[in-house]
Parts: C-alpha cells; sequence; structure tokens
C-alpha cells in the first residue's frame, strides 16, 4: 500500500489546466491505472487530440462540453464521460471544472491527423507520447 500526500502529489501546467497526478506506476501506482485531477479554469479550450487507451473522466464540480469525435457531449459536476481511446477530442469549458481521470498506465497521446494545435509540451506531428502527469 502506498499513500500519496497532497503535498508530494506530481503537479503539471498546461495552458489550459493544472494537472495533479494522484496515483500512476512512478507515483503509488501498480503499473495497470493512472489517476489524475485537471483543473480547468474558466473561458479555456483544449487543444484536438487522442489518446491510444479509454478514459474516464468523472465532473466534481463546473461543466464542460467534450466534442467526441463529432459528438458534443455537455458535462456537469456529478455526470461521467467515458471517452473512448483513439477518438479526436476536444475539451472546453466556459465556467470552469474540476474532473477526476482514470485511464490504463501507459496511455499515449497523439495528434489525430498528425497536425495538432497543441502546445510546446503537446506531441508533434507524428509522435506517441505518454503525458507527465499519467506516467
Amino acid at each position: 500500500m502506498t499513500l500519496v500526500r497532497d503535498a508530494d502529489a506530481r503537479r503539471t501546467r498546461t495552458p489550459n489546466a493544472l494537472m495533479t497526478t494522484l496515483a500512476t506506476p512512478t507515483q503509488g501506482g501498480t503499473g495497470a491505472v493512472a489517476v489524475w485531477r485537471v483543473d480547468m479554469p474558466a473561458g479555456r479550450r483544449g487543444p484536438l487530440h487522442a489518446i491510444d487507451a479509454e478514459q474516464v473522466w468523472s465532473f466534481l464540480d463546473g461543466d464542460a462540453t467534450i466534442d467526441l469525435g463529432g459528438r458534443v457531449l455537455e458535462a456537469a459536476a456529478g455526470d461521467t464521460v467515458v471517452m473512448a481511446a483513439d477518438v479526436p477530442r476536444r475539451v472546453t469549458t466556459e465556467g470552469g471544472f474540476v474532473a477526476v481521470v482514470a485511464a490504463a498506465a501507459g496511455g499515449r497521446v497523439y495528434n489525430p491527423d498528425g497536425v495538432g494545435d497543441g502546445c510546446d509540451m503537446a506531441p508533434k506531428g507524428t509522435d506517441r507520447i505518454v503525458p507527465p502527469w499519467a506516467a
């Protein structure tokens, strides 16, 4: 058993959100699952991207709009969204939100068509990377 204290949680700031690693193989996990918290402030729009692992997003506070492969979902506090692997997605919020995300450890993010509008830490071209908050 491992106790990961809040003070020891790894925090990664992106241009759109603060990602707090709760448990991953490198931080208290068994190697099977990655769990992190997303705090996205009001008026933010994440980059279009895809991930080669299913993700489960549980919204604790606020609301978000998720474009999931062209299907638009409106999520609010108390809702859970299951995002299938390899489906392009973009998360936006008008009022801000807090969510906890669980996914298979080692899931790699990529630009769906090799072209993306991500930040400097996003994968380039056809690269696939494990995001630091999920490693």
